[in-house]
């Protein structure tokens, strides 16, 4: 936090406050969409054996303190029916408020991992930041926020399927070989009736690509076969009309292993 602070040259005031819960607001920022219940309740029989042994982060706007940091202590908190936590309070723009907010969840080791990336994705499209950058700020290596950002591809559908079988980051991003959401939900379906791991589901779609690519070379094949066949009868009509016509004309197909070969005779007199 204070590295952050110093970075940007917000000013922390030097005191813990007590604040009243009904004057602190939650941070419009919050990159966690799902607080685990059991969690909370371990934390709030902690904190009521305990105390808070961490003071939540805020800053004043108005009347009102905005959180910047300690979602689930808050909640433990009111869960305690306590009346006031201990803060510390921030003097700090909207921007680094919710920058720093982004920056303390994405750390924690329990946001799921779709939610960190679309935290990610929030800090370089919103706020300008660019991958490197982030990076820095994380404490990670520009090609793991970049294959991160990777799973965001995948469709809300695709999201929910990967989520409610507790599937890993590293299934999602085995599906991205896969082009399309079709196919992507089709070997999904499969992952999770067969509760495959990364390794089977990564052979599974070696072979589903392996197989699709059989099927597509077997579609171009005979759509070559098609138009021989649309040039051959071109050349048989052409005969039949020169025929009808009262010209002699003859052909002849020989049919090779690696070829068509047509002779066609037309007398020069008629």
């Amino acid at each position: 936090m204070a590295g952050f602070l110093n970075l940007t040259k917000e000013k922390q005031i030097n005191k813990v406050y007590e604040v009243e819960i009904g004057r602190i607001i939650p941070n419009p920022n919050q990159p966690r969409t799902e607080f685990k219940e059991t969690e909370i309740v371990n934390l709030a029989e902690s904190i009521a054996n305990n105390g808070i042994l961490q003071p939540l982060s805020v800053r004043r706007i108005g009347e009102k303190y905005e959180l910047i940091a300690g979602e689930r202590r808050l909640r433990a908190a009111k869960m305690c029916e306590l009346q006031s936590v201990p803060c510390i309070v921030y003097e700090m723009s909207d921007r680094n408020s919710a920058i720093l907010a982004l920056v303390e969840n994405i750390q924690r080791q329990n946001l799921s991992f779709f939610d960190e990336a679309a935290a990610i994705e929030k800090l370089i499209s919103y706020y300008g930041l660019t991958q490197e950058e982030a990076a820095a700020k994380l404490g990670k290596a520009q090609s793991t926020i970049a294959n991160k950002l990777r799973i965001l591809r995948l469709t809300a559908a695709e999201r929910d399927i990967i989520a409610k079988f507790n599937l890993t980051e590293r299934h999602a991003r085995a599906l991205l070989r896969l082009g399309s959401a079709e196919d992507r939900l089709f070997i999904l379906e499969k992952v999770a009736k067969l509760n495959l791991n990364v390794e089977k589901t990564e052979v599974l779609i070696d072979n589903y690509i392996g197989k699709k690519k059989e099927e597509q070379s077997y579609k171009k094949r005979s759509a070559v076969f098609q138009n021989v066949n649309i040039f051959l009868n071109t050349i048989n009509k052409a005969i039949q009309t020169m025929q009808s016509a009262g010209i002699a004309a003859e052909s002849r197909k020989i049919q090779g292993e690696e070829y068509i070969e047509y002779r066609v005779r037309i007398p020069m007199k008629s």
